[in-house]
Order: C-alpha cells, then sequence, then structure tokens
C-alpha cells in the first residue's frame, strides 16, 4: 500500500498497546518500523529491469522476517530513544510496526510472498486498494488525535476502524465476484478462474476478470450501498500462451525465463497489449477499471533471446475524458460504451 498508509497503521497498532506516558514515542518507533519493509525498492539492476520485481515485496515482506526486520528498526530508534525507553520496549513497539506492512500489503492487489523462502506465491487478497483516500486519512486524523491526547483509547478505535474497513473491503469483493459469475453463466461462459479488486481510491468500482475458453473477458462491477450493482463492460482480449505464441523459443534463453518471471509476477494474467505488438502486458492492472489495455509490461524480441527485456508504462494517458468516465462509474451512471451495447 501506499507508504502513508503503512506508517499509519505501524504507528496506530503500538500506539493502542502504549501507555499515555509512550504514545507518542510508540507511535513514531511504529511509523518508523511500518515503513522499513519498503527498503526493497533499492535492490535494482541497469541491466536487468526485472530484479525489482523478483525482490519487491519479497523477503523483506515475508512472516518469517517480521522478528528481523523489527529488530533492524529497533536498533536504529534505540540509537536515538535509549535514554527514554528500553531496548526491550522499543523492540516491541518497532516489532508490531514492522509487522503490519506484510498484511497490509496483502490486502491488495499487487502480491506479497508472506512465506517467503518456503513458497514464492504472492499472496493478495484484493480487498483494498493501494491508495485508498477515506482509509488514510481516518487514520491520519485518529493517529494525530490519539498523539494530541495521549490515548490508547483513541488508537485502538483506529486500529478498529481499519480492521471494519478491511473486512467491508472484503465483502464489496465477494459481492462484485458472485456479478461477475451471474454475468459469466448469462453468456454461456465456462469460467476458468477469476480476478476481482477495487479500483483506484474506493471499494464501490471494482476490476473484474475472468478467464473463458482461452480468454480474459474485463468488466467494471459497481456494488453500491444502496443500489442495484452495475456493471461496464470493458470487452475481451486473447490469453498470451508464450509456448503458443513464441514457438521456437529456447526454453533456456534469457528471454524465456525474463518472460517466465513476469507470468509469476502477473500470476499468469498476461496478455499482448492491443496496441503494441511487441508488448507482453499485466492485464491485472489498467487506467480505467474495464479497460483491456495494461497499464505496464514487458519489450519483447524474439530475435535477441539472450537480452533482458525491458520493462515500462504504457497506458499512462490520463485525460479528462477518461476522469469523467471513472466518476461516472463512481456515481453508477451510464458509460457511451454501455450505452452503445445496449442499443445493440
Amino acid at each position: 500500500m501506499d507508504p502513508v498508509s503503512q506508517g499509519l497503521i505501524g504507528a496506530i497498532l503500538p500506539q493502542s498497546v502504549s501507555n499515555k506516558k509512550e504514545i507518542r514515542l510508540a507511535a513514531a518507533i511504529g511509523f518508523l518500523s511500518g515503513l522499513l519493509a519498503d527498503i526493497d525498492v533499492f535492490i535494482r539492476s541497469s541491466t536487468d529491469p526485472l530484479l525489482f520485481l523478483d525482490y519487491h515485496r519479497q523477503f523483506t515482506h515475508s512472516l518469517i522476517f517480521i522478528p528481523i526486520g523489527g529488530l533492524v528498526a529497533a536498533g536504529f530508534c534505540w540509537l536515538f530513544l535509549k535514554k527514554r525507553l528500553s531496548f526491550w520496549k522499543i523492540y516491541l513497539y518497532a516489532f508490531l510496526g514492522y509487522g503490519t506492512h506484510c498484511f497490509l500489503d496483502a490486502c491488495t492487489n499487487y502480491g506479497t510472498q508472506l512465506l517467503w523462502p518456503f513458497s514464492d506465491a504472492r499472496v493478495a487478497w484484493n480487498v483494498v486498494s493501494i491508495i485508498d483516500p477515506i482509509f488514510t486519512f481516518t487514520l491520519v486524523f485518529l493517529v494525530i488525535i490519539a498523539v494530541v491526547r495521549k490515548s490508547p483509547l483513541i488508537a485502538r478505535i483506529g486500529l478498529l476502524f481499519a480492521i471494519i474497513y478491511l473486512l467491508f473491503g472484503l465483502y464489496q469483493r465477494e459481492r462484485a465476484q458472485e456479478v461477475l459469475l451471474s454475468l459469466a453463466q448469462s453468456r454461456g461462459h465456462k469460467v476458468e478462474r477469476t480476478l476481482v479488486h477495487p479500483s483506484i481510491g474506493n471499494l464501490l468500482v471494482w476490476r473484474s476478470i475472468y478467464e473463458s475458453n482461452g480468454n480474459y473477458y474485463v468488466e467494471a462491477v459497481r456494488v453500491g450501498l444502496f443500489s442495484e450493482p452495475k456493471i461496464y463492460n470493458g470487452g475481451s482480449i486473447k490469453v498470451f500462451d508464450p509456448i503458443q505464441e513464441l514457438t521456437g523459443l529456447d526454453p533456456n534463453s534469457v528471454l524465456y525465463g525474463d518472460i517466465n518471471r513476469f507470468r509469476r509476477f502477473a500470476t499468469d494474467f498476461l496478455v499482448i497489449h492491443p496496441q503494441y505488438p511487441d508488448i507482453i502486458g499485466d492485464l491485472r492492472m489498467g487506467i480505467l477499471p474495464n479497460s483491456i489495455k495494461p497499464i505496464w509490461g514487458i519489450k519483447f524480441n524474439p530475435d535477441e533471446e539472450n537480452e533482458h527485456v525491458s520493462m515500462d508504462n504504457y497506458e499512462r494517458s490520463v485525460n479528462g475524458e477518461k476522469i469523467q468516465t471513472f466518476i461516472s462509474m463512481l456515481l453508477g451512471r451510464d458509460i457511451m460504451s454501455n450505452k452503445v451495447q445496449q442499443r445493440k
């Protein structure tokens, strides 16, 4: 999730178990510790662009690393706070702050290797957006009030709010999933797998994908609180299969290995970008929640089997029309593409 939310969750848990005298120090230690796991963003290579994907949300985000990460954070904080708190009290707050990070990241759709090194599976519960203003600003308010008033009770209220909000995201995800499966059934499609996650900044409109007979079908599903669900059709796109698409490619080549690495990162939701035939995209992410155009992908050249692929964003344009379309989805209004399909 975004760094501010990570720091806030990291702060609010230590706050909730501290006392009035220590609550401000607990918040500071927890906030810094809640950020520390993302130090893995500095693991990069100028010659291998996918190295970042291999290590981001990997060992620093695993459950087994929490005691170590907490120890590193505590050691740093102890240098400045050793005259005010015992090392073990600092470690307690750092451990709790650091431990929140991997769980909050797993609530998003990016994928977090919680069980590393025993498994490289990317856990993604898909219950909250990577950026969610309601979640973040509510926590900002409650953390500040808890600090100002030196109130562990308010911190506990903030922690309860975070839990309830994430559970509400789970409830909304299940509602959107049910709508998606009903839609597929109405089309006579046999669903092989699905992916449903919230679009940016809200829990109302969900990016929803299902696979059937070699194609992905992308929809935006709005599940309002006091209205019937609404579907915004996005279209379909062929599933990318490297064995079929890149016949003759050496399985031992660098290119084949890079495609496999990107496939694992994208949990197999790969497509050829509809505008760029040399781009393999990650269909999980789109500018609009019903877009079949991936935000990012890797550029490949079959004639350069022993060269690493490049990675970039290939759907960057956020113009007024797209913003208006997204707002219309949030408000449950019709958009032009849906009106055209309804006429047909």
